[in-house]
């Protein structure tokens, strides 16, 4: 068989070489219509172009003899083939003939084999069915399971949210918001609960924001109610701070303040300010505002929520003045406020700004600052003021430790102690005005050594005393010396309470309680004598003895100096003699009052002698000596001048100057009264004698230390007068008028002439006058001179 297709394939080449030497022959002869056979023979489907070609050249029928010629030379070829292959091919067909009977054995093997596996196959394929529908069913179970898996997240994760938003974990809950929507949403897109829990999710935030903003809300309630508690524990602190600290002055004090304070349980003692408060609701809002993207709106809104209760805050109560827990519950929120706002700086991650808590202090300083300041100028208390006092120093050192400004506050305490001050002098106004309402202002009297040591106990009288003292004693100053004295002390030690804890120096220490003393002694103790010297019940001894007291007082300032210098530890001022001289001035303007008062007295008395007594004007003849109730002017002015010799010599100077003036002006009205329209020459001799009287009196010098002749000066007016009308010197007057060298320069024409007119009716009485020439003579004169004085008025 492959020697066959051996020699078929041999046979070919050799009919294919001679074939290809014929028609390279034929193409050198014929190549033209050589290439349109080749063309038809090497295209089988499409000879259009070829045939084109031969008709547009109009060789169809040249063509057409080579297509016979190549036709019958394939024939040829074909038929030589044949014969060349008949016997392999008649040897093929007979092997083709025995493989047919073969296969057709083969056939019917097969075809039983075949419905022998048909028969088997029947189950096979039943079994194969099912599998198939298993493998189906397995494989659908396990794109669910796929599925699932990929939901079972969402569900689990909206779960957890849901649960989260119930127990009001919004952070969280954001959070598993977040991861719902980007990490396990996009798994599950295809399906429709998906786009539901897409359209939920901003709802969500929503709720999670408005919930977050009401836990702020609540929050914020929560932390006004609770700021004073939280300035109480902080001052309390800062109280056992200083308790503690060996280099603060008066810790024992604070200690007692902490003791008196302490009204919380021992638990809460040991936190800090900050620790009684859970600012975990701002911090969740504040990172659910950032996950939002609203943190501006947070803070905004937190800025402005604690701005609106600042004022609420700052504003004080009404009657805060009144008791000293309103100033504590007032001052513990103020502080309690601040600290938190501190603290959410320190760690709100820029919720609140340090300029805007500065801002917010400055302006909460000044209110603050006012509101105590008006508060405490009601306050009329001394104790509550010092309490006050004490709780503005621990409230000013608790802000300082956390960084606030307080100055504004150390001035305050420093105004409050002037205002300390005032209040301590209207308590002692009430002390002062009730030791002066219950004294006698009789000199004391000792009976036995014990009461005279008891009185130099209490008042460092420096006088030199007798070595052998005789009982009883009488001292020249009155018991309210050694009271006043006292007071003043107590006072002084009242005056240094306040200065405790401040930090003061020696020097302002000692300068404070001494501007004070002053301020105690010259105004409020001053204010008080004067006050008692208008009283009714207050006569000419006592105002005398009052004055000698004074002087006393002012002596003893030596010691009030050596007493200050003793609790304050400054050294003592060693007040010199010239220095002892300006403190008799301390009481000036008492002593001034006293004078005046001294003056009215006298003034009063002396009125009532001239009431006693009113002159007979139309006496003919003078009695020939004073009239009654002079001498008992003069009697009774010589006894008082007699009781001035204790009183400091001005005071009696100036009392007697004005005895000598008053007497002097009462004479001259007497005299130019309205009511008296008739005066007699006898009635003036007789004033005349009385003046004289008086001025025998102003020259005896009652009184020393007076110029010579000072008090003639006041009766000059009236002897001048007189002593013209007496003499009749009317030439004189008339020819010296208005000159400095006049011996009537202090006659004016006014005044004689009312007293010309009451002499001139004084004469119209005597009936007898118009017989007598010479009183016809001095009537002619005596309108001579009428008509010259008025027109010398009229000039």
């Amino acid at each position: 068989m492959v020697l066959q297709l051996k020699q078929l394939l041999y046979i070919d080449f050799v009919i294919v070489c001679h074939k290809m030497e014929l028609s390279l022959k034929e193409s050198k002869e014929n190549s033209p219509y050589e290439l349109y056979l080749q063309e038809i023979e090497g295209v089988d489907d499409y000879w259009g172009p070829t045939f084109r070609t031969i008709f547009d050249n109009n060789e169809h029928l040249d063509f057409k003899r080579k297509l016979e010629e190549r036709i019958k030379h394939h024939d040829k070829d074909i038929e030589r083939l044949c014969n060349v292959y008949y016997q392999g091919f008649i040897e093929s067909v007979t092997e083709l003939l025995e493989v047919k009977s073969q296969s057709k054995n083969l056939n019917n093997q097969v075809i039983n084999l075949d419905k022998q596996l048909q028969t088997s196959f029947q189950a096979l394929a039943k079994s194969g069915s099912e599998l198939l529908q298993s493998r189906k069913v397995q494989s659908n179970i396990a794109v669910v399971i796929a599925q699932l898996k990929l939901c079972l997240p969402v569900f689990l994760s909206y779960s957890k949210l849901q649960k989260q938003i119930a127990d009001k974990r919004y952070y969280p809950a954001l959070k598993t918001l977040e991861e719902l929507e980007h990490v396990h949403l996009p798994h599950v897109a295809n399906y429709r609960f998906s786009n539901q829990l897409y359209q939920k999710i901003p709802k969500y935030r929503d709720k999670i924001e408005a919930a977050s903003m009401t836990d702020l809300k609540d929050f914020l309630e929560n932390i006004r109610k609770f700021s004073p508690k939280i300035g109480e524990v902080a001052m309390r602190h800062t109280s056992e701070q200083l308790a503690s600290d060996p280099t603060v002055i008066g810790r024992k004090k604070k200690r007692n303040y902490l003791q008196s304070d302490s009204r919380s349980s021992s638990s809460e003692e040991d936190l800090s300010a900050q620790e009684l408060i859970d600012f975990s609701p701002i911090y969740r809002g504040l990172h659910i505002a950032d996950v939002l993207g609203k943190v501006s709106n947070f803070e905004v809104y937190y800025r402005s929520e604690r701005t609106k209760q600042a004022r609420l805050v700052l504003q004080p109560p009404t009657n805060m003045h009144e008791s000293e827990d309103a100033y504590r519950n007032y001052i513990y929120a103020v502080l309690g406020f601040f600290i938190l706002e501190d603290h959410v700086l320190n760690t709100g991650r820029g919720l609140i700004t340090k300029a805007f808590l500065e801002e917010m202090w400055s302006v909460a300083l000044s209110k603050v600052t006012t509101a105590l300041q008006t508060h405490s100028a009601y306050c009329t208390d001394a104790t509550l003021v010092l309490k006050i006092k004490d709780l503005i120093m621990l409230f000013s050192t608790t802000l300082r430790n956390y960084g606030y400004s307080v100055k504004p506050l150390w001035e305050l305490v420093r105004e409050l102690r002037d205002h300390y001050t005032e209040v301590l002098m209207q308590r002692w106004v009430q002390v002062f005005r009730e030791i002066l309402s219950k004294e006698d202002f009789q000199p004391i009297t000792v009976h036995d050594e014990e009461e005279y040591e008891q009185i130099l106990q209490s008042f460092p009288w420096d006088m030199d005393l007798p070595d052998d003292i005789s009982f009883p004693y009488s001292f020249p100053f009155s018991s309210m010396v050694p009271k006043v004295y006292q007071q003043v002390k107590e006072f002084i030690y009242a005056c240094l309470k306040f200065s405790e804890d401040l930090n003061l120096s020696q020097v302002e220490v000692d300068e404070m309680i001494r501007k004070s003393m002053n301020l105690l002694l010259t105004r409020t103790f001053s204010g008080c004598l004067s006050s008692s010297f208008r009283s009714p019940h207050i006569n000419l001894q006592k105002i005398t003895q009052i004055i000698i007291d004074t002087g006393y007082l002012e002596d003893a300032n030596v010691y009030l100096d050596q007493f200050i210098s003793n609790i304050t530890g400054e050294e003592s001022r060693n007040i010199t003699s010239g220095a002892l001289q300006g403190q008799h001035a301390m009481f000036r303007v008492a002593r001034e009052d006293a004078v005046r008062q001294i003056c009215e007295k006298l003034k009063q008395k002396l009125n009532e002698f001239l009431e006693l007594e009113s002159y007979e004007w139309n006496l003919v003849e003078p009695r020939g000596h004073a009239s009654s109730f002079i001498s008992d002017i003069i009697a009774f002015l010589q006894t008082t001048f007699h009781s001035f010799t204790d009183l400091p010599p001005e005071v009696a100077q100036v009392a007697c100057r004005a005895a000598c003036e008053h007497i002097a002006n009462s004479m001259f009205k007497m005299l130019m009264n309205d009511e008296v329209k008739q005066i007699s020459m006898g009635a003036l001799n007789q004033l005349n004698l009385d003046l004289l009287q008086c001025e025998l009196f102003a020259a005896s010098e009652p009184v020393k230390g007076l110029q010579q002749d000072e008090l003639l000066t006041y009766f000059v007016k009236l002897r001048e007068l007189l002593d013209l009308f007496i003499s009749w010197d009317w030439p004189t007057y008339f020819h010296d008028y208005a000159q400095d060298t006049s011996r009537y320069k202090n006659v004016r024409p006014e005044i004689a002439i009312i007293l010309l007119e009451k002499l001139k009716e004084g004469d119209k009485k005597n009936i007898f006058t118009v017989l007598n020439k010479n009183e016809r003579d001095k009537k002619k004169l005596l309108e001579t001179v009428l008509k010259q004085l008025r027109q010398l008025s009229a000039k």
